[in-house]
């Protein structure tokens, strides 16, 4: 089948994008390189990480037992458990992680916090993340209050502005039952619904390729297994 191909294609953009991203994390966080690793011999060592990174990555896959059932509660859990050993192995970014990063990026040279907040809306849809709790429309009339009090817009170094702000945050939170010592339950939720959104793109990918496979001449009297069926490691 096909399908062993498109799974290993699979695996190399979701580790590779993700050693990427933390390469140009710590490249951002330390300080310039030295003469010696400028130019080529600076991509060739970007390229050796990625590469460990990304042998690292697969080299587990190799080992886990994946079953690609999205609908099974104890499969998703277990994918996602396979995946946080990954990222621990190789050095990745969880997806919080990768999110902050974003916004540290995107928002370090924001002056105003109206700005800064639209960037972090903008931020949240292009990573396809709901607001369920209405939590930004109540960020922005915070905002809009504070404001209306200081008659200017806030800027974020100004202290005592931002202090206001962070006030009404923080009743925001409060009333909407967000306490930071959740925040690595919120964490853990989040890893387990990108875990669950994983594994039903992989099972679409099985069943488009064994869909494929039943239309052909020399497979039309052949059962197709179940997607669950199947054993990753077998086609890596």
């Amino acid at each position: 089948m096909a399908f062993p191909s498109r799974l290993l294609s699979r695996s190399k953009q979701l580790y590779g994008g993700q050693a990427i991203s933390s390469v140009r994390y710590f490249a951002k966080k330390s300080e310039a390189a030295p003469a010696s690793l400028k130019g080529d011999e600076m991509l060739k060592n970007v390229f050796l990480d990625v590469k460990r990174k990304l042998e690292t990555a697969l080299g587990i896959l190799r080992k886990e037992k994946i079953t690609i059932a999205p609908e099974d509660p104890a499969a998703v859990s277990q994918y996602a458990n396979v995946m946080k050993t990954i990222r621990e192995k190789a050095e990745l970014f969880s997806e919080s992680q990768r999110i902050k990063y974003t916004i540290d990026t995107r928002t370090k040279d924001i002056p105003d916090a109206r700005t800064y907040l639209l960037t972090l809306k903008e931020i949240r849809i292009k990573r396809g993340l709901t607001d369920e709790l209405g939590a930004e429309a109540k960020m922005m009339d915070a905002l809009e209050k504070i404001e209306s009090e200081l008659k200017k817009p806030l800027m974020r170094n100004d202290k005592k502005g931002m202090a206001l702000l962070m006030a009404e945050f923080d009743n925001i939170n409060k009333k909407l039952g967000i306490r930071k010592e959740d925040l690595p339950k919120y964490e853990e939720e989040l890893e387990q619904k990108i875990a669950k959104a994983q594994l039903e793109e992989l099972k679409k990918e099985a069943l488009e390729v064994m869909d494929t496979q039943k239309k052909r001449e020399e497979f039309k009297d052949e059962a197709m297994p179940d997607a669950k069926s199947l054993d990753i490691r077998n086609f890596i």
